[in-house]
């Protein structure tokens, strides 16, 4: 349940509540019995299952509750990796040693753990041989060597061929 939509003390707008205590023990009484409970141990009375009949409330410190549902929600963030998209432009007339020089990017990205988008760019009349831009990157897929796995193969998208590979999972 998100916090928003917990109800604490004189919040709760109920006749009668199931009190679970810290022991595990479960009571029903009436809601101000239970508010009288929770302010004489100096926390709150806090609704965790408004759907229930009667409700469930447990007596908690509501702010320490918060800080902890909070603490957790950003150790998770911090363990998520984010993808990123790298992109790698090049032509069909690109030579052997600019192609090693790309495809060696190609691969570093990948091995850092990025998708990476391979584009051909075709110019004026390069666009009546689009073939060469299907060579073009069939040979950057040679020169990294299976380190990869295919999102998308290539097709044309306008001026430009493209294909998206991802890194294969390390498992």
């Amino acid at each position: 349940m998100a916090d928003k939509d917990l109800r604490i003390n004189e919040q709760i707008r109920v006749r009668e509540v199931r009190l679970i205590r810290d022991d595990g023990e479960q009571q029903v009484l009436s809601t101000a019995d239970a508010l009288a409970l929770a302010r004489e141990q100096g926390v709150d009375l806090v609704e965790v299952a408004p759907q229930a009949a009667p409700p469930v409330v447990k007596i908690m410190d509501y702010g320490k509750y918060k800080f902890e549902n909070e603490k957790k929600v950003r150790d998770s963030k911090k363990k998520q990796k984010l993808l990123k998209l790298k992109e790698i432009r090049m032509q069909p007339k690109i030579d052997d040693h600019d192609l090693d020089f790309k495809s060696k990017h190609v691969k570093e990205f990948l091995s850092e753990g990025n998708k990476v988008k391979v584009t051909v760019r075709f110019r004026g009349r390069e666009l009546a041989h689009t073939e060469l831009g299907r060579v073009v990157l069939d040979d950057v897929l040679k020169r990294i060597e299976g380190e990869y796995v295919m999102d998308k193969p290539p097709v044309m998208e306008g001026r430009f061929m493209s294909m998206v590979l991802s890194p294969k999972s390390r498992k």
